[in-house]
């Protein structure tokens, strides 16, 4: 029994500096996806949404970025991981395609609760994405993040530490 209550004592830790608590975290990875816009009109409407990136992380060239994107680049980038990286990439949110049927009491996918309700998932899914190590090796995440368009005829290629 006696070994029972040893196990129990509590850890002495280190007391917090000030420093510690108010100086900057020591790594750091912050992906936001926001400020949804719908764009086009008929078959060629689609809604992009704002990746914003702050990171203290060596491997990002840009240490704050913001790009825009649309549903199919994060498809794109979802292929592009899972062929190229030994990362097991997490599913994206749906390709809701009843809600691109006809005859439909609402606006389908351009409907305001179902972008948010895709968006929450998209910033879900980077973030598991971009915190995993050997994803961030990976150039087509830091292109996705951080270059002003996709170039999906990219050469596959690692990312060096800078």
């Amino acid at each position: 029994m006696a070994d029972a209550i040893a196990d129990t004592r509590r850890l002495y830790t280190k007391p917090q500096n000030l420093n510690d608590a108010y100086g900057p975290p020591s790594n750091f990875l912050e992906i936001d996806v926001s400020n949804p816009e719908t764009i086009g009109v008929g078959r060629g409407r689609y809604t992009t949404y704002e990746v914003r990136l702050k990171t203290n992380l060596p491997i990002f060239k840009l240490k704050e970025s913001s790009v825009r994107r649309r549903y199919s680049d994060f498809e794109w980038l979802r292929a592009e991981l899972e062929r190229e990286s030994k990362v097991v990439v997490p599913p994206l949110p749906g390709k809701a395609l009843f809600r691109q049927l006809p005859f439909r009491g609402d606006d389908g996918i351009f409907d305001d609760s179902f972008i948010e309700e895709r968006r929450q998932g998209l910033e879900q899914f980077l973030n598991k994405v971009a915190g995993h190590p050997l994803a961030q090796n990976e150039r087509c995440l830091h292109m996705f993040l951080q270059d002003e368009s996709v170039d999906k005829n990219y050469t596959p290629s690692k990312i060096r530490q800078a």
